[in-house]
């Protein structure tokens, strides 16, 4: 299947009201979107749900949030009571089932691939019975709204929500930016006021977060400084510490889930039974999550010996910055990085999917990403890549939509 270029103009175009914004998109960002599509079975959905269920049900766990919150920054102790908005559990299909790889609080790419789909979904009358998750794709920008709304009353009760601010540094420059313009079209269109900011264009000032165009009640927070400590977002830190505005996701979001060293907590099951957790529910998580370690120099040699097999992340890493397939780990990046807050993590392959590239077919690898809010699977998307990791700038890769038959049907 290849994608309908014209629908998905429309789609973007319709929901930005800006032709010319869609056209930079197709210029600048020509790897963004894939035009082709990833096929997953039911069966693959229920087992990803299920591992989904089971992280949820250890995280809710007392003891979990005492030791994830233990060695996490300061940010964290602060507690909005709102859950986060827009988790991403990222797997891989292989052929022992899907196998979570990491969990992210700030997951982009959930609105582009709304557009997505439904322009995929255009490109042939087979395509439309198929799925892209729980919720109907018409109804997803509904859902996305109603989901910064329960965030809100979460944490303000019955107080109105009027001006949301997507943040991110010199957010114009970022690969994803076209996302935060149509976010901002989207909370218009519900009728709450929405900008797309810098931090530096924040500042408190009588007990209020504020931005040139008026007071700011809840960010969208798009940062990578998952604990508010760069100097630059000191006043968001302030505005957090402080319960002067809510942002989501946030530091304490990505304590509790997107740390990499929760998963070592994750997938040892002599630790997950002090908890208490069920047998049932380790078991699930044993088969459903690569198992993960911590690189310590005291295993340093064991873990070089082993390396072949592994995938080694920094804890609090994103993007796939200063990640290192062990096959190609030499011994001088190795030293460098101990000791450090590495973990080490059990080699899952991707899934691949065949790809026609102008007049070649190509393999490219990709892994499946969950979006999930309040323990509630929203939307499957793909991103397909060659290298070790997904990096959007492979001919033909991309985000890709994903698509199911509805529970009850084969095809």
């Amino acid at each position: 299947t290849t994608i309908n270029p014209a629908a998905l103009e429309r789609e973007l175009a319709a929901a930005l009201g800006d032709n010319e914004l869609y056209r930079s998109i197709r210029e600048t960002r020509p790897h963004l979107f894939s035009a082709t599509a990833v096929f997953v079975t039911p069966e693959q959905v229920n087992k990803m749900r299920a591992v989904i269920e089971a992280v949820e049900t250890v995280i809710a766990a007392p003891t979990y949030r005492a030791a994830a919150l233990a060695r996490a920054s300061a940010a964290a102790a602060h507690d909005p009571h709102c859950p986060g908005v827009f988790l991403g559990y990222d797997f891989h299909l292989g052929e022992h089932g899907p196998r979570l790889i990491e969990i992210n609080t700030n997951a982009g790419g959930a609105l582009l691939n709304v557009y997505l789909a439904r322009a995929q979904k255009a490109c042939c009358p087979e395509m439309r019975g198929l799925t892209t998750g729980p919720v109907a794709l018409a109804a997803l920008e509904d859902e996305f709204v109603a989901m910064f709304r329960d965030e809100w009353r979460a944490a303000r009760g019955a107080l109105p929500l009027r001006r949301i601010a997507i943040v991110d540094d010199a957010p114009t420059a970022q690969y994803l930016y076209p996302e935060f313009a149509l976010f901002q079209a989207l909370f218009r269109r519900h009728g709450i006021d929405a900008l797309i900011a810098d931090p530096a264009e924040l500042v408190i000032r009588n007990g209020r977060l504020l931005h040139a165009d008026g007071t700011v009640d809840l960010v969208y927070n798009r940062l990578t400084d998952f604990t508010l400590e760069e100097p630059t977002h000191a006043a968001l830190r302030t505005a957090w510490l402080d319960d002067i505005v809510l942002i989501t996701p946030h530091p304490r979001a990505h304590a509790l889930y997107a740390d990499k060293r929760n998963l070592i907590a994750l997938t040892d099951p002599e630790w997950l039974r002090t908890t208490g957790i069920e047998a049932a529910v380790i078991e699930t998580l044993m088969q459903g999550i690569a198992r993960t370690r911590l690189v310590e120099r005291a295993h340093a040699e064991a873990l070089w010996a082993e390396r072949k097999r592994l995938f080694f992340k920094p804890a609090c890493g994103y993007g796939s910055k200063a990640v290192y397939s062990g096959d190609k780990l030499t011994r001088r990046v190795w030293e460098e990085n101990l000791p450090g807050e590495d973990v080490a993590q059990e080699l899952v392959p991707p899934g691949e999917r065949q790809v026609q590239v102008e007049t070649e077919v190509a393999a490219l690898k990709y892994d499946v990403r969950c979006f999930v809010y309040a323990g509630k699977l929203q939307l499957l998307a793909a991103r397909l890549y060659q290298g070790q990791a997904t990096n959007f700038r492979t001919p033909g890769g991309g985000f890709a939509p994903v698509f199911y038959p509805p529970p009850g049907e084969t095809k």
